[in-house]
């Protein structure tokens, strides 16, 4: 388990340091197998990992102990198709069952290996050259219980997958995060019904990804970035296997279907009801890395109320609160801290998210409205709010990317300091209200929205009385949704009038730096721009750092567009920066990433204890 002030300290000084300089069955006989195995890596313009020959012996494994974590979803997942996942659910579940080029180090947050053994760079930044391992293979869990071998993962997957996210019928949510591939943008932004299946063809085949050799994948790019190494990581690269999705469509992610290749395999998926997955033995991280921990069955019922997974956590049912879950509900954090035993089990520590309120701009009274988003913005009461309402010790919040990641202006206090200081905030935001044309809020009728969560109701009841303080005369109605449609009634494809007039939304890190979080979310092309914020000024800013490779002027470029989103045209507004507000039982050790790509396969549980803590002989 990371501690709270080591893991702090990498995420505001190592991690900056780092991103500038890499930018009961019978068992089988026992098998040699002759491998390679990492022994250094080393990070130049070259990245390699020297090898050396040695011979592993593939151990019998051991029976299965059924040692079982005990979690819980706070939703339905949208998907287990890394290609079409955008939310933190579905994305908790593809990191434990699919692998990346690419991952992070739990305990420095550095970009390292994972199926690929070393990566090379060219001289001009734009061309990297991925080598994979040979060993990482396809598996289906079959409803008998009996594992199939599907055949090894290749560079051809990788090829495959990237494709098939910037494939538009595909419909990737997430496929503009790799337009710095060359020819991305073009096909994913293509009309197919435009085109000949020629035209079609020459443009997926000008995409800058290709399988060199089945473990070599090249990647060319429209420009040098060099937090590249950092997207090779993300789930819409990570490789899919083409002859099942084919063989099955959209269908291919159900139990008894699915191929994956990742440390963990789909048992079950009820949907709306709950999931189990299930140790892969045919995974070779179980034996080469000696922090695998000793987790073989993940149980995971979908409960959407926090107060109930509170109850299922004291009476025993379930091993910890937080991801893929709910953390602590807000109205227990006092009784929790007071409670001597509770309390023990109880911890913070910093996670790289921004909690925050968008405003749809393409529908009154916001459109083209800057101060009345300003005052609404202002009058809230920040600092109160999370020491009276969340209680996780977060921080305040007045820019987007927070602390943690490269290019935040979360230090610059000349960016709308006016959300720092309430008193000031709110003299400012009743007199930006009345200039703005409705005075102490008269005529306003305004709709707050948040996805189904007590702890996103508790926070907006509170806002809104904020907001009723400031403004006597303002109408708030709050409206919920379930997740899935929360999801689509904000896509910005979906109709403006169907969106409410402010909505609750968080960001959190899929890579440590401003590009993941300016560029990808409120550039006028990010299907991450929920309130549809279009301003060709900000998205040169952000294009612009995205190219450059002086770390100091991508500095400078991330702090104008923190300015410019916030404090000028108050694109969205900033509540809080996150921190992990979470519970385990005494028996569970868990290691946990501010990146919310947590690693199960190292966690472990002290089964013996977990069965006494259950009356379990």
């Amino acid at each position: 388990m990371l501690t709270h002030n080591r893991i702090w300290t990498i995420l505001t000084c190592g991690v900056i340091v780092s991103l500038l300089l890499t930018a009961c069955a019978a068992a089988p006989e026992v098998v040699q197998v002759e491998k390679e195995v990492p022994v250094e890596r080393v990070v130049v313009q070259t990245v390699e990992i020297e090898k050396e020959k040695v011979v592993v012996v593939t151990p019998t494994p051991a029976p299965v102990k059924e040692i079982i974590l005990d979690g819980i979803f706070g939703t339905e997942p949208p998907t287990f198709d890394p290609n079409i996942s955008e939310d933190t659910t579905s994305v908790w579940s593809v990191e434990q069952i699919f692998l990346g080029l690419t991952d992070y180090d739990d305990d420095t947050l550095e970009v390292v290996p994972e199926l690929a053994t070393r990566w090379d760079i060219s001289e001009d930044g734009t061309v990297y050259t991925f080598h994979m391992r040979d060993d990482a293979v396809w598996v289906r869990l079959h409803p008998d219980g009996t594992i199939e071998e599907l055949g090894p993962v290749t560079a051809h997957d990788v090829e495959y997958s990237a494709k098939r996210t910037l494939n538009p019928l595909t419909a990737s949510p997430y496929a503009y995060v790799i337009y710095e591939i060359k020819g991305a943008e073009e096909f994913n932004t293509c009309d197919p019904k435009a085109l000949s299946d020629e035209e079609f063809q020459a443009l997926e085949d000008g995409v800058g990804v290709k399988a060199l050799d089945d473990y070599t994948v090249q990647f060319t790019l429209n420009h040098a970035a060099s937090y590249f190494p950092s997207i090779a990581s993300l789930w819409v690269v990570r490789p899919v296997p083409q002859a099942v999705i084919e063989q099955y469509g959209e269908r291919w992610t159900e139990p008894g279907l699915i191929a994956t290749n990742g440390p963990y395999m789909v048992k079950e998926w009820a949907h709306q009801d709950h999931a189990v997955f299930v140790k892969n033995p045919k995974w070779y991280g179980w034996t080469e890395f000696p922090e695998a921990g000793n987790v073989e069955i993940i149980n995971l019922p979908i409960v959407t109320e926090a107060s109930t997974t509170m109850a299922m956590y004291e009476a025993g049912e379930i091993d910890y609160l937080g991801d893929p879950g709910w953390g602590p509900p807000l109205p227990d954090m006092d009784r929790i801290r007071a409670d001597p035993l509770l309390s023990k089990e109880f911890y913070i520590a910093p996670r790289l998210c921004t909690y925050y309120y968008g405003f749809s701009q393409q529908n009154p009274p916001f459109k083209d409205n800057v101060l009345l988003r300003k005052a609404f913005c202002a009058a809230i009461d920040r600092q109160t709010l999370i020491d009276t309402v969340t209680k996780g010790e977060q921080r305040p919040a007045h820019t987007f990317a927070c602390p943690g990641i490269f290019g935040n202006a979360a230090d610059d206090e000349t960016i709308a300091p006016y959300l720092l200081d309430y008193e000031e905030g709110l003299k400012l935001a009743k007199e930006w209200v009345a200039e703005a044309g409705y005075p102490e809020g008269e005529g306003l009728d305004i709709v707050l929205m948040h996805n189904v969560s007590e702890a996103h109701a508790i926070i907006a009841q509170a806002i809104q009385a904020m907001w009723k303080e400031a403004f006597p005369k303002v109408k708030v109605t709050i409206e919920t949704q379930e997740w899935k449609v929360y999801l689509k009634t904000l896509a910005p494809e979906s109709p403006d009038e169907d969106k409410p007039n402010v909505f609750r939304i968080g960001w959190c890190a899929d890579y440590l730096d401003s590009n993941n979080w300016l560029n990808m979310v409120f550039n006028s092309k990010s299907h991450e721009n929920w309130g549809r914020f279009l301003n060709e000024d900000f998205d040169k800013l952000v294009e612009e750092a995205a190219k450059e490779q002086d770390p100091a002027k991508r500095l400078e470029l991330y702090n104008q567009a923190e300015k410019l989103l916030v404090d000028q045209e108050m694109g969205m507004c900033p509540i809080y920066y996150y921190t992990r507000v979470t519970m385990d039982k005494p028996y569970l050790t868990r290691i946990v990433s501010p990146i919310s790509m947590d690693h199960v396969w190292k966690w472990k549980i002290d089964w013996e204890a977990k069965k006494a803590a259950k009356g379990i002989r």
